[in-house]
């Protein structure tokens, strides 16, 4: 009798090697949206799509992505609606690296050195108040924008950017997932927090914004969560006629961020 006993089970195959997962890309489209991403992060782009009306305008990125042998194919409308998967592309679609954010905790670091002012957006869901709010920020020269809930996002949305219009780029992003938290470690190192709140008695016009800064704009129908509120060393509000309740809040961040900035 053979005295060696064979295995009740026969040994599990080796599991097969995986394929490396596919980098991870951000798709950014609209005609001013991917120049700004070309001047401040070329070295992200991955590809290039466009149309034959906007060839003339991209003539300096064409150049690069030949040298740079990025890919970069002249398309039909409907050809780079399909890359940018919108109809609003303006001509250009570009794929890049993820954009960089800046960690939360480094906020206050880029605060106190300049000393500088940050915008907050407490729960502002619709990408097009998102975008409007970045452009008017890169306009005044705000230093960064801190998203809070329902960030993070792995990307901005791509009509945040493309509404931004080159915004998303000449800001500072930086996000978290809980917002009165942030505030909260930014107060304990010396950042003042100035909440806009429709009902507040204190007329943001004239008012004497404090830097390092954050402004805090809440949601598009709720106005800044309690949490939130509790971290504002001050509530600000934009006085009205009374004929509306209240602005949409990219306007208002629009009246506000010129107010922040203004010299006094």
């Amino acid at each position: 009798m053979n005295d060696r006993r064979r295995p009740r089970y026969a040994p599990a195959p080796a599991p097969a090697p995986r394929a490396p997962a596919a980098e991870a890309v951000e798709t950014v489209f609209g005609l001013r949206a991917g120049l700004s991403v070309f001047a401040a992060r070329r070295d992200d782009i991955a590809g290039v799509s466009y149309t034959s009306e906007v060839r003339g305008e991209l003539a300096e990125l064409l150049r690069w992505a030949a040298s740079k042998r990025v890919p970069a194919h002249e398309l039909s409308a409907d050809g780079v609606a399909r890359a940018a998967d919108s109809s609003h592309h303006e001509g250009l679609c570009v794929v890049t690296k993820p954009r960089r954010w800046l960690p939360a905790a480094g906020l206050a670091d880029l605060l106190l050195k300049r000393p500088g002012v940050c915008v907050a957006l407490d729960r502002v869901r619709n990408p097009y108040n998102i975008g409007a709010i970045l452009r008017s920020a890169a306009f005044f020269g705000v230093d960064a924008a801190l998203l809070g809930a329902p960030a993070p996002h792995p990307a901005l949305p791509a009509d945040a950017v493309r509404v931004a219009e080159g915004g998303a780029e000449a800001v500072t992003l930086a996000r978290t997932t809980d917002l009165a938290d942030t505030l909260q470690r930014l107060r304990a190192r010396g950042v003042r927090v100035v909440g806009a709140d429709g009902a507040s008695r204190t007329s943001a016009l004239g008012f004497a914004f404090a830097r390092p800064c954050v402004l805090v704009l809440g949601h598009e129908r709720e106005g800044i969560s309690e949490r939130v509120r509790a971290q504002c060393d001050a509530l600000v509000a934009i006085p009205g006629t009374g004929a509306v309740e209240s602005l949409n809040v990219a306007v208002a961040a629009g009246v506000l961020v010129s107010e922040l900035v203004r010299p006094r």
